[in-house]
């Protein structure tokens, strides 16, 4: 559980930190924030199948070991590329509706 909330947090950082450098793409904080929790919940399930780590929260304590520093630094970078990812695909497809 631990884990999904260090994702979700993480993936609101990454998406309003992407919005921040990708100012054409921002979608405002609200919606950088909804992005980024949405790319960061994903992003660090993802990140936990490719690096062999349980994908179901209530198992993903044991098989990565436990809240260890390497296990928290994993669940940061996934949840928080994760968010920038979701927020900057959300983005383009934002600015190619406005165009239409």
């Amino acid at each position: 559980m631990e884990q999904l909330i260090i994702q979700l947090v993480s993936g609101a950082v990454g998406g309003n930190v992407a919005g921040g450098l990708l100012k054409n793409l921002s979608l405002g904080t609200l919606g950088n924030s909804i992005a980024g929790i949405v790319g960061g919940g994903l992003g660090g399930q993802i990140l936990s199948m490719v690096t062999g780590g349980a994908v179901d929260p209530a198992t993903a304590e044991a098989a990565t070991g436990g809240m260890d520093i390497g296990s928290i630094v994993t669940q940061v970078a996934g949840g928080g590329v994760g968010g920038g990812v979701a927020l900057a695909v959300v983005g383009v497809i934002k600015n190619m509706m406005n165009k239409s």
